[in-house]
């Protein structure tokens, strides 16, 4: 393990006090940079995050791919929690925490909406990151592709419906460019460049594949450093202003992370998947599509909703908890 991926906490720490302290000095270079995106999708995040997932793309084996389906468990794993689990134990948490448990340091109007931003991002699984947390835990690349394949596909159909059910409105607008590019983005392309680079190495020789992925791996965690510092730069100010209401937010969105993947982890426990089909598994539900959600929050309830920073802090919280949870999956992992 290099040296960057041997200390990446203490790094995504450096980088979210790094984030803060930029955002708060250069809050102008910032805007300039949130201000460069597509259909609520930030151009310069997402060219990090393909930085992040490339390598993981190269190491994708077509011809075992196909091999995918003759081991089920672990796909029929990822649906049931992704999407008969996760969005109903949020939207619980949500009305417990908001409703009940913190209902004297908000307002009914605040409540209600920071409860309608968690539930889009409960209803939005992980579509890019995974693979960066797939490639962390030593996941199988060809497995975790399916995984998130069949994810995006679920996604199209299902979102709308279950955030209308959750919300308790029938007028929910899926922003459907947003849907479109992200998945061409952070799937699509990165997958295309990695076969064509794949292909174009093992013409070179058996072991070029595994060189290339060990040469280029520090630049996909320099993506990812890369990326905490922009986030925590985009919201400094809000840090600042809103710490309280920030943390409030947090607490029910950590718990959540960490209950499914418990009940993920469980679940791969019960169904023996092996390490490499079980770590992704309990990632993909845990990770969230924020960029969808902040998106559907933002064209429901607008900029300034308490739905907008719920999934604004979603954003905040997955990177450092996501991290710890790596780190359980490979503590956790068979010793060989």
């Amino acid at each position: 393990m290099g040296l960057f991926e041997r200390y990446l906490t203490v790094w995504v720490a450096l980088a979210i006090v790094l984030g803060v302290v930029l955002g708060l000095s250069i809050p102008g270079v910032f805007q300039v940079i949130a201000g460069l995106e597509f259909a609520n999708v930030n151009l310069i995040v997402a060219i990090l995050i393909w930085v992040m997932i490339f390598p993981m793309m190269v190491q994708i084996d077509w011809s075992a791919v196909k091999d995918v389906g003759k081991k089920p468990a672990g796909l029929f794993l990822t649906i049931v929690v992704n999407w008969l689990i996760k969005p109903f134990t949020m939207a619980v948490l949500g009305v417990l925490f908001f409703e009940y448990i913190f209902a004297g340091w908000v307002s009914p109007q605040d409540a209600s909406e920071y409860i309608a931003g968690m539930i889009l991002l409960g209803v939005a699984p992980c579509t890019a990151m995974v693979f960066v947390w797939s490639q962390l835990v030593k996941g199988d690349p060809n497995y975790t592709l399916v995984q998130v394949s069949i994810n995006d596909l679920i996604m199209v159909v299902a979102f709308a419906p279950i955030a209308a059910f959750l919300l308790g409105v029938t007028n929910v607008t899926v922003p459907w460019e947003t849907l479109v590019l992200s998945t061409v983005l952070y799937v699509v392309l990165p997958l295309i460049a990695g076969m064509i680079t794949r292909s174009l190495l093992q013409k070179k020789s058996a072991d070029a594949v595994g060189q290339f992925v060990a040469r280029v791996k520090p630049a996909s965690i320099i993506g990812l450093i890369s990326t905490v510092v922009l986030l925590f730069g985009f919201q400094a100010q809000t840090i600042i202003a809103k710490p309280l209401v920030i943390g409030l937010i947090a607490i029910p969105l950590i718990i959540q992370t960490y209950g499914i993947f418990f009940i993920t982890y469980w679940g791969a426990k019960l169904l023996k998947l092996p390490h490499q089909v079980a770590g992704p598994a309990c990632l993909i539900g845990t990770s969230n599509f924020f960029e969808l959600a902040v998106a559907v929050a933002i064209s429901l309830f607008g900029l300034n909703s308490g739905a907008a920073l719920a999934t604004v802090v979603g954003v905040l919280v997955e990177v450092p908890v996501m991290l710890t949870l790596v780190a359980l999956v490979n503590r956790w992992a068979p010793v060989k």
